[in-house]
């Protein structure tokens, strides 16, 4: 023993040698002594043995490296337990180091030392008894292990499906409690890592190749189940809990997972729930798991289990603890929808479980003295019972109607009831709701005055159904009752509530149009109001349209087209009230186009009275501007190629002195070519060519029409409008260029088979600016949803972003705007070329002291810095990639350029911050690691000083970088352990002491927190 101890202590000493061969031969020596079965190691060798073999791991030398990790094999089984947990704790501390290398090498090592414990080699659990056995702590700390490192490297998920899944879910039966649970939760946090919350994982149009996270995990699923489904059944409570915690996730994560395997899973969950020993938060979690599989599968999964189901569930709803009846009801209400789908057919015979389900809601539904939560579940619950059942309840329905009718009249239950009532008027079944309208309508009508938003929307939902699918059954008087709340709701203050109030009065006019005569006071006012609202745009413009167009055709007194279209235009004729914003213009002439098409025999006259507006050397330019922007929207849908003067008048108002009636002649003059290509596009083309000076107006032109063409109408022109476009782009002024990008991008999506080829021939052009349109007129054929180009620019994109190394500053910085609208809008084009195109966008994030250049200005000497937009672009991109590429950056790496970017420019401080926010919630495990690094420039930022004699931006300046470097603080402290750090705990009591930063420190944690109840209000 002697001799081996004192030969072991020899090669260790020869291990610490500078030489690394020698290190090498002592390494591969040890190798050789630790494979003998004779080897004996006192306690003393076994602890320099462990520490040097651990030391080895960080090597300069590679195969230095790569034998240390072969000595772990071995090693494991030659030294005591403790020394074991020893070298696992170490890895695993490796594994989360910023060193590559390092973690590499040390999850080899952790591979290697779980395949030596003997109960992973063993078949099966009873080769080995607890009581000899010791390396359940080794289990156990691996298990936490793998947890941690799932939690932090993103990028590594298809990887850990290849390994660490089947390593765990074969552990699932493992005997030790406390280890099973760690081996549970290790396997949860693979699948919220999983959790499709970017939108590209679960999205069909990814064009993803090969294996998924989602597809491998998706094959393991027999495999979960099969270890699961017998566990469901044992005595141990943290047993059961951890199945259902890990059922819950799985139907979260792949929703649908489990169909094949509902016969073996229900009688586990009926088992926790008829089990007397059953605690109530075992049973909370059964309900809770039971409600998420009922809810992500398909009605029919279920119909052969219902007769099994019915039962426990409905005691579970009489259950005394008021936790269990409340998660028991939203059960109940999924199985309603089960029984009787309504979006499908079904032969499934729902009458038998009818009674009981009705039963014992209306018993929790009559309660007066019960929980909160509890009441508005009962409700939401019978409200989907009457809406899916309601042709069987008889008399107990008009009965029950009633019990609303007064839970209506309650400040608590009023919400949920406006909505459960919704839900029935929407039904199929068409529900006789006579017996409560007379008095419940006016109830309605009365919380749209109540200052509480989620009602006022909810309530507008539930009376727009009501006309919708009751407008026999309402009178008059009920309407009026609705009419007289509604100007209050319809203002630029609150653009979602105008939207549902203007859709409301949109089906008023077509179901109950002989209610409209009471709009043409106060509600018209509100209306007309808003349409000149700057606010005014997308859904609830849209609804503003939908409503004129409906109001004009009911043929109401004094709502005529002519009454209609002078209260739109009359203010910018009569010049009584200035419209300060062009917006308002261009809704207007939205408003006179939709009443256009709606009353088609009005349009020529008004046309005409248009065309001569704009002659007439009298109007003034907001009257120029209205009728160009009216004459574009009706030529839209409208051919108004019987106007002779037409083209002449608008080229004329090109020459305009006004900017503004320029820009709208451009407009229109693209608009009215949609209406008829024929016509006027061979016309545009033309004016492009002969008229040099006007080709900036004229290119918007035809930017408008082939952004709004159809695709059929623009083949033919093709071939013209690319030979034409291809002379401008290297035009000087970058303003054109962008224009003459954007019609190249938009062009390619007509014909991208030939145009997108041609496109990337251009690459090689000798001028910076042919170069810099082609790589913008990429960013214009890449959208957020799918299209025909998209395996086509698959394919070639890597090309047009190989102008990241461009020696041309500008079209480097045009390839990373490019690049962030492809992360942005279709992550999956550049996903697969993440490898390639970072060292690229980092090479970007990096001050470039060559072009820094001092300006003279007067006395003064003023330094610009010509690369501040393109660092600025290289930021953007990484905030992008935060929210869709996190599973592909190594984030250490990706926080060594954060850190750059919080000590660079103003511009650039701001968007790191909110990168640290973002970081925050994303990665706190690897934020946490860095947090001296990340705090040091927030607190420089919050404690810097303006020179006394600055200007007034400069204080404006930096008191937003405080305020922001404060919210990415805020953020930081967020993260459990952060305050444990000695740096952030230092400065967060130098904010404390200093009343200007407690201040804001005060304001934004208020701001975080009211934000957080307001979005919980509006869901």
């Amino acid at each position: 023993m002697a001799s081996a101890s004192y030969h072991i202590s020899n090669l260790l000493e020869k291990m610490t040698s500078s030489d690394k061969d020698f290190r090498f031969m002592a390494t591969n020596d040890l190798m050789t002594e630790l494979q003998k079965d004779s080897i004996k190691l006192d306690d003393d060798s076994e602890r320099k043995v462990v520490k040097m073999i651990l030391k080895l791991l960080e090597d300069k030398n590679g195969e230095v490296q790569n034998l240390a990790v072969k000595c772990l094999g071995p090693l494991v089984s030659k030294v005591k337990e403790y020394q074991v947990e020893t070298i696992v704790d170490t890895l695993c501390t490796n594994m989360l180091s910023d060193k590559e290398q390092l973690r590499d090498i040390s999850s080899i090592g952790l591979k290697t030392v779980i395949g030596e414990l003997p109960p992973a080699s063993s078949g099966s659990d009873d080769e080995y008894s607890d009581d000899d056995d010791m390396s359940w702590k080794v289990r156990r700390a691996a298990a936490k292990c793998l947890d941690a490192v799932v939690s932090t490297r993103h990028e590594m998920l298809p990887e850990f499906y290849k390994t660490v899944s089947p390593a765990l879910i074969s552990r699932f039966k493992e005997r030790e409690e406390n280890v099973k649970a760690d081996v549970f939760h290790a396997y949860l946090s693979l699948l919220k890592q999983t959790r499709p919350v970017q939108s590209w994982l679960c999205d069909p149009d990814a064009m993803e190749q090969g294996e998924t996270p989602l597809t491998m995990l998706q094959s393991q699923v027999p495999n979960i189940v099969k270890a699961l489904h017998k566990q469901m059944k044992e005595k141990s409570v943290k047993t059961r809990q951890c199945c259902f915690n890990m059922l819950t996730e799985l139907v979260n994560v792949l929703p649908g997972a489990l169909t094949q395997h509902i016969p073996v899973l229900v009688p586990g969950i009926i088992f926790s729930l008829n089990d007397k020993s059953s605690s109530s938060n075992l049973k909370i979690d059964a309900l809770s798991c039971l409600y998420v599989i009922l809810c992500n599968h398909s009605p029919q999964v279920f119909h052969p289990h219902v007769q099994a189901l019915v039962p426990p569930v409905v005691a579970c709803v009489g259950d005394p603890f008021y936790k269990i009846t409340s998660e028991a009801l939203l059960v109940t209400q999924q199985l309603v929808k089960v029984i009787r789908p309504l979006d499908q057919p079904s032969s499934f015979d729902a009458t038998p479980y009818i009674k009981d389900l009705f039963t014992c809601t209306i018993k929790r539904l009559k309660a007066a003295d019960i929980d909160q939560e509890v009441k508005e579940r009962a409700i939401s619950c019978m409200g989907q019972i009457i809406c899916n059942l309601g042709d069987n309840l008889g008399s107990d329905l008009p009965n029950t109607l009633q019990i609303f009718l007064e839970r209506l009249k309650n400040e608590i239950t009023r919400l949920t009831t406006v909505k459960a009532l919704t839900l029935i008027a929407g039904s199929p079944l068409k529900i006789d709701l006579r017996p409560v309208l007379g008095e419940g309508v006016p109830i309605l009508a009365s919380f749209l005055r109540k200052n509480q938003r989620a009602l006022k929307l909810g309530t507008l939902s539930a009376l727009d159904i009501l006309i919708k699918n009751y407008s026999d059954s309402l009178t008059a008087a009920m309407i009026d009752a609705v009419l007289d709340e509604l100007p209050p709701l319809i203002s630029e203050s609150d653009m979602h509530v105008s939207q549902m109030a203007i859709s409301f009065l949109t089906t008023l006019a077509k179901v109950y149009p002989s209610s409209l005569s009471k709009i043409s006071g106060s509600i018209l006012n509100e209306l007309i109001g808003l349409v000149r609202s700057p606010l005014l745009q997308g859904g609830a413009l849209s609804a503003m349209l939908d409503f004129f167009q409906a109001l004009v055709v009911t043929g109401t007194n004094n709502l005529g087209y002519m009454d209609l279209l002078r209260m739109l235009t009359g203010p910018v004729y009569s010049q009584s009230t200035a419209l300060t914003h062009k917006q308002s213009y261009y809704s207007i002439a939205k408003c006179v186009a939709a009443l256009t098409r709606a009353c088609p025999k009005e349009g020529p006259a008004v046309v005409g009275q248009f065309i001569q507006d704009v002659k007439n050397s009298r109007s003034t330019d907001s009257i120029r501007l209205l009728a160009l922007l009216s004459l574009g929207e009706v030529g839209h849908h409208i051919d108004l190629s019987g106007q002779l003067e037409l083209k002449s008048v608008i080229l004329e108002a090109f020459s305009s002195p006004s900017e503004e009636v320029k820009s709208a002649a451009s407009y229109a003059l693209g608009s009215i070519s949609v209406g008829n290509l024929p016509e006027y596009l061979p016309f545009v083309l033309q004016e492009i060519t002969s008229q040099p000076k006007r080709q900036y107006l004229l290119l918007h032109s035809l930017k408008e029409i082939i952004s709004s063409a159809s695709v059929v109408g623009l083949k033919p022109y093709v071939e013209n409008i690319w030979a034409l476009l291809l002379k401008h782009c290297e035009c000087a002024e970058e303003g054109t260029r962008n224009v003459v990008a954007e019609c190249l991008g938009k062009l390619t999506l007509i014909d991208p088979e030939t145009l997108l080829p041609r496109l990337k021939g251009y690459l090689i052009s000798g001028s910076s600016y042919a170069r810099s349109s082609v790589v913008t007129a990429v960013k214009f054929t890449i959208s957020d949803h799918p299209q025909p180009i998209d395996p086509l620019l698959k394919n070639c994109i890597g090309d047009f972003l190989k102008t990241l190394e461009d020696p041309d500053l500008n079209v480097r910085r045009v390839a990373l705007v490019t690049f962030n609208s492809a992360a942005h809008n279709k992550p999956s084009l550049i996903r697969d070329l993440l490898d390639t195109v970072l060292p690229h966008l980092y090479n970007e994030t990096k001050v470039r002291k060559e072009l820094i250049r001092e300006v003279e200005m007067g006395p003064f000497k003023h330094t610009v810095d010509d690369g501040l937009d393109i660092r600025k672009a290289a930021f953007e991109c990484m905030y992008t990639l935060l929210d869709s590429c996190l599973d592909r950056l190594d984030i250490f790496e990706f926080l060594n350029h954060v850190e750059d970017g919080l000590k660079d420019h103003y511009d650039i401080k701001m968007l790191t911050f909110l990168m640290l926010v973002r970081l925050s919630t994303l990665c706190p495990s690897a934020v946490l690691q860095r947090l001296d690094r990340l705090v040091e420039p927030l607190r420089a930022t919050c404690t810097t000083k303006v020179k006394a004699n600055s200007v007034k931006q400069e204080f404006e300046k930096q008191d937003e970088l405080k305020r922001s470097a404060m919210r990415a603080v805020a953020a930081l402290l967020t993260i459990p352990e952060a305050e444990k750090s000695p740096l952030m705990s230092e400065f967060q009591s130098q904010i404390s002491s200093n009343p200007e930063l407690a201040a804001i420190f005060e304001s934004i944690q208020k701001d975080s927190s009211s934000t957080n109840l307001e979005s919980m209000d509006t869901s």
